[in-house]
């Protein structure tokens, strides 16, 4: 499946929740999901009926997979790697989504949104433990540093996003120099670190069928 391109205020009003896909423009007056709060298209008002037990478990495999910008075999193949791992399949599966070095980079207060923060890693804008990388599904571990590369550091949109990372808040597994431009993971996040509404066990349901 190629990964969406349209408006990603459309994919907040579908599910009916502000995801914060679009960085600042989410806190702000011009939230799409705050003056329009109803699904898109022209039924998009029309009340809603019922939804079975496989349309919610649906819904909800789609709000993650949208949230961290994923297509579907991306995302599938994160849900059988945290299967094989031991503990409880759907936090396992919210931690490795965690771990993405886009999303890390997004929540050391890098960039303003996971889309930018996949965009600049590609672009070669990220060391860890001081060597290029440039691919957003790598996966972090504890004790790695991840920063921001010298000739990176006077783009006007990673320092306009470090300006603003109090508006959004740091995770306690994080630390972040903002002066060096330089974050560490301190630890793996735990269920209690994720603040989007959130429930994976209805992925595992959909995905056990």
């Amino acid at each position: 499946m190629a990964r969406y391109r349209g408006s990603v205020c459309r994919i907040c009003r579908r599910e009916n929740m502000k995801l914060f896909l679009k960085g600042d423009r989410c806190f702000s007056s011009k939230c799409a999901f705050d003056r329009r709060g109803y699904a898109p298209g022209q039924h998009g008002q029309r009340r809603r009926g019922k939804p079975s037990d496989y349309g919610i478990q649906l819904r909800e495999k789609q709000k993650v997979k949208n949230t961290y910008g994923l297509s579907e075999k991306q995302f599938r193949l994160f849900f059988q790697k945290s299967d094989r791992k031991k503990g409880i399949t759907g936090t396992n599966l919210l931690v490795l989504l965690e771990r993405r070095l886009d999303n890390v980079v997004y929540r050391l207060g890098f960039t303003n949104s996971r889309t930018q923060g996949r965009h600049f890693v590609r672009h070669n804008h990220f060391l860890i433990n001081g060597k290029r990388v440039n691919i957003p599904s790598f996966l972090v571990k504890v004790g790695d540093t991840v920063e921001v590369a010298e000739k990176s550091r006077k783009v006007q949109a990673i320092i306009d996003s470090l300006d603003a990372v109090v508006r959004r808040g740091m995770p306690q597994w994080l630390g972040v120099e903002k002066e060096k431009f330089k974050g560490e993971i301190k630890s793996f996040p735990v269920r209690e670190d994720l603040t989007l509404p959130m429930q994976e066990q209805l992925i595992v349901e959909l995905y056990s069928k």
